[in-house]
């Protein structure tokens, strides 16, 4: 049993609907490190929380399972799409805006592109004295990536996590910021 997850169950297999705690190293195929969990972190099998192909990787094993997958951008974050990126006014949105920032959709200011899915969270990648550039990709999308998984512990979802669909730890998924306009932090 490990001492950090007392309920841990070492010879329980991971199942379609199960939590795991897992650490891994993200990775571009040049080998640059996007994202590391150094320390355990609990996922929902079954829900949201996972990619679709990073789960099927993970059925049948056990605590102490080492992982490495390779995924094509259509397994992951899909393609970049140039029909996701706008240029808006500058003067709809407020004097602090800085690139980096996320914006809900919702929350686009009257007078943004109406074609703007505002079901997206976008960045600002860019900001000019008139404009500002919003794009409504992941910032993954587009890009093959290297995961290398380690399993720490499998045990079994509640049914109030398996109502949920989720323990709120998604994969690298974007959520808008404490926005400067209103509305609400719509997950991607």
């Amino acid at each position: 049993m490990s001492e950090l997850y007392p309920w841990d169950n070492c010879r329980m297999k991971i199942t379609p609907q199960c939590v795991v705690a897992l650490r891994w190293v993200l990775k571009d195929t040049l080998g640059e490190v996007l994202d590391e969990l150094d320390e355990p972190v609990e996922f929902l099998l079954g829900g949201e929380d996972l990619l679709a192909r990073i789960e099927e990787a993970l059925q049948g094993h056990e605590a102490g399972a080492k992982i490495d997958l390779h995924l094509e951008p259509e397994q992951a974050f899909g393609d970049y799409d140039e029909n996701f990126v706008f240029l808006e006014p500058r003067k709809l949105f407020p004097a602090e805006l800085e690139e980096g920032m996320t914006l809900d959709g919702h929350a686009l200011p009257a007078g943004s592109n109406p074609d703007a899915p505002r079901d997206q969270i976008y960045t600002v990648t860019e900001l000019y004295p008139e404009h500002v550039v919003l794009d409504g990709n992941h910032p993954l999308a587009g890009i093959a990536i290297r995961l290398s998984l380690v399993v720490e512990a499998v045990r079994e979802a509640t049914e109030a996590e398996i109502g949920q669909g989720s323990l709120g730890t998604g994969f690298f998924k974007l959520e808008s910021g404490e926005s400067l306009l209103p509305g609400n932090n719509t997950r991607h």
